[in-house]
């Protein structure tokens, strides 16, 4: 039972990472269920960690007609640490011998038993418990139910589970450590960002009205939906920290996290596409990419809420973060092909419109913003996801000051190279570079 288990345990703590966990207080049903592992919160403890947990309606029953009665013994609760689980995995790795790992993970030496089914009272069916843990070393841990019953017995029962830290002042804090400081850095970055609309409406609508295209006016639509979504998420975060519930929080934030993801995808598509700058509509194949785009967002913020409002308690939890990954992946393949597109036919523009340094200083800058948004969707899928697995659970916080301050950096390049201003590179070109241009132009196409 442990080697089938353990596995079981990596995956949903490999795929919890991904997401972001924050502990409220839950109340869950489960009617039947098979599962021999569920895991249900990771949460990062400090010296004065506490885990609640109540237990009611629990009842068992067997696939094998005139089965038996199940010990319940072989049904727990138990709390593990990453490391401890990585060592458990080892171990079971390194010894084939069936008898030298215990056949159930609640008898390993890695978990931290809080109780089983025997400290029910009265007994199974219709036990209840309720009980409140204290967790002696800080760490992080997961807090998963085990079911080692043979003939995949069905459990069903209600649990309500909470998990926090006690403040100096008595009171909750039902954010795992490393998350603590994640509402200051969303109400930093939502100052900054207001700041940043501000600056961007100064230079659209009165510094550079003549110059300002509708792409611009799209691009600070982006930022006021980015910054609600921060202000939303940070007031989240706030509410959860101290009662363990959003509040309601949750409907706009997942609202405005709907269209910054939308906007976003849209306007790196439309700068890409050159729409407004270069040229007032969109090809076919463009309005495709977009068609493509748009409705994989939605789906992509439906797997959001589900990820979001559930856990990995639910049995389809690990299929919708596959999901909203692969759109994720997909939408980010996509908005590089109106690039390509644009850098392809500003070449083949260059050979026949006798305008050498115009298209040279317009290739030269969708060349540079390929490689911007190449950068910035790399280190937000790879290095900052490298962060989370790496990072100490202390320091979880890193991963969303590093993931904000190069979403930052990101908009503040873009918006800054698709400027309005009254002598932009599209439009004026110095004459006299024309040969050099055309020189250079050349030198390229025998290099190519």
């Amino acid at each position: 039972m442990a080697r089938s288990i353990l596995p079981s345990i990596f995956l949903f703590l490999i795929v919890a990472l991904i997401s972001p966990s924050v502990a409220e207080i839950r109340t869950l049903q489960f009617t039947e269920d098979t599962r021999p592992v569920i895991l249900f919160e990771t949460f990062g403890f400090d010296h004065h960690g506490t885990v609640d947990i109540k237990l009611t309606d629990v009842s068992i029953s067997s696939p094998v007609p005139n089965a038996p009665a199940v010990d319940p013994s072989l049904f727990g609760f138990f709390l593990i640490s990453d490391e401890s689980l990585i060592q458990a995995a080892y171990d079971s790795q390194q010894n084939p011998d069936p008898n030298s790992y215990p056949d159930c993970i609640l008898m390993s030496p890695y978990v931290q038993i809080l109780f089983n089914f025997i400290e029910l009272s009265p007994p199974a069916p219709g036990g209840a418990l309720n009980h409140s843990f204290t967790v002696s070393h800080p760490d992080e841990y997961s807090l998963y139910f085990a079911n080692c019953a043979p003939n995949a017995a069905a459990v069903s029962m209600s649990v309500l589970t909470e998990m926090y830290n006690a403040r100096e002042d008595g009171t909750r804090d039902y954010l795992s450590v490393g998350q603590s400081p994640v509402p200051s850095l969303y109400t930093f970055f939502t100052i900054t960002y207001v700041v940043f609309l501000a600056v961007w409406i100064y230079l659209t609508l009165f510094q550079n009205r003549l110059s300002a295209h509708q792409i611009h006016h799209l691009m600070a639509g982006l930022l006021l939906t980015k910054a609600l979504y921060l202000v939303f998420a940070a007031e989240d975060q706030h509410y959860i920290r101290k009662t363990g519930t959003p509040h309601g929080w949750d409907v706009p934030f997942y609202v405005f996290q709907f269209l910054k993801g939308v906007l976003f995808f849209t306007v790196i598509i439309l700068i890409g596409t050159g729409w407004s700058l270069l040229k007032p509509f969109l090809q076919e194949r463009e309005k495709k990419v977009l068609m493509v785009v748009i409705p994989l967002q939605i789906v992509a913020n439906i797997a959001s809420v589900v990820i979001g409002e559930t856990g990995p308690f639910i049995k389809d939890w690990v299929t919708w973060n596959q999901v909203f990954l692969l759109i994720d992946f997909i939408c980010c393949c996509a908005v590089l092909f109106p690039i390509i597109w644009s850098i392809r036919s500003l070449r083949e523009t260059s050979k026949t419109d006798g305008k050498a340094a115009k298209n040279l200083m317009k290739l030269t800058l969708f060349r540079q913003f390929y490689i911007v948004v190449i950068g910035y969707l790399y280190f937000t899928r790879i290095v900052v996801y490298a962060l989370k697995t790496i990072a100490s659970y202390k320091y979880r916080w890193v991963s969303v000051a590093a993931e904000e301050t190069v979403g930052l950096v990101f908009y503040m390049v873009m918006f800054y190279m698709f400027r309005p201003v009254e002598k932009n590179q599209y439009f004026v070109i110095d004459d006299q570079e024309e040969e050099a241009a055309e020189l250079a132009l050349r030198e390229e196409e025998f290099e190519l």
